[in-house]
């Protein structure tokens, strides 16, 4: 799959970047990419909701009255979770919700997900940026030029730098991240993903070094 590389002002520059067959032009799997997104998705909870039991509740331990002869029900201390302000019963307790997925099936959703970027015409390969200070309105006018400002967008870079990294924090439509970083959660989240020239070349020489 060959893409041009664009200049900051959207144009042409000459250049183009080779993405290999075998990531961008593969069958896609939805099954694997429910997996990826599922697992990611289950990692952002913390897992920290807790409610009190009756062991743990404010409140005498003594018996409310004896067993029997009173003509009313057997009753055990106040804390019991039948009374208002006694403990919960089976509430929730602190636990992890992660879920185990393959590095291998996690690479396949990448991949997939990917895919459908390519076959959907949604990424885009930008020329390296480089900006000596953060500034926001100038990487809005890139994204403008490039036709993604109206999009929610996921940039990725190869390395970070910290002019173009703050600039894209300011911007709540645009994610940027590292291109060892990237998940799969985060490409099918974008509607277009931009690629600087130096990380789409990655994939390039990835490919070039495995052959």
């Amino acid at each position: 799959m060959k893409l041009d590389v664009l200049n900051t002002k959207g144009t042409a520059t000459g250049r183009s970047v080779e993405l290999p067959e075998e990531i961008f032009g593969a069958e896609p799997n939805n099954h694997v990419i429910y997996l990826a997104v599922k697992q990611y998705l289950a990692a952002q909870r913390q897992g920290t909701h807790k409610v009190k039991t009756r062991a743990e509740v404010k409140g005498a331990s003594r018996k409310l009255h004896k067993q029997k002869g009173t003509g009313g029900s057997r009753k055990g201390n106040i804390r019991n979770p039948l009374y208002k302000g006694g403990g919960t019963i089976f509430g929730p307790q602190p636990h992890s919700y992660d879920i185990k997925v393959n590095r291998k099936v996690k690479d396949l959703a990448k991949i997939a997900a990917l895919s459908y970027k390519a076959k959907g015409n949604a990424i885009v390969v930008v020329e390296d940026i480089n900006m000596e200070t953060p500034k926001t309105k100038q990487l809005m006018e890139i994204l403008s030029n490039l036709k993604v400002a109206d999009k929610k967008t996921l940039f990725v870079t190869p390395d970070y730098n910290d002019p173009v990294g703050l600039s894209i924090r300011n911007v709540p439509s645009v994610m940027g991240v590292l291109l060892s970083d990237i998940n799969t959660y985060d490409i099918v989240n974008s509607e277009v993903l931009v690629m600087t020239e130096s990380a789409a070349k990655i994939f390039a020489d990835d490919e070039k070094t495995e052959a």
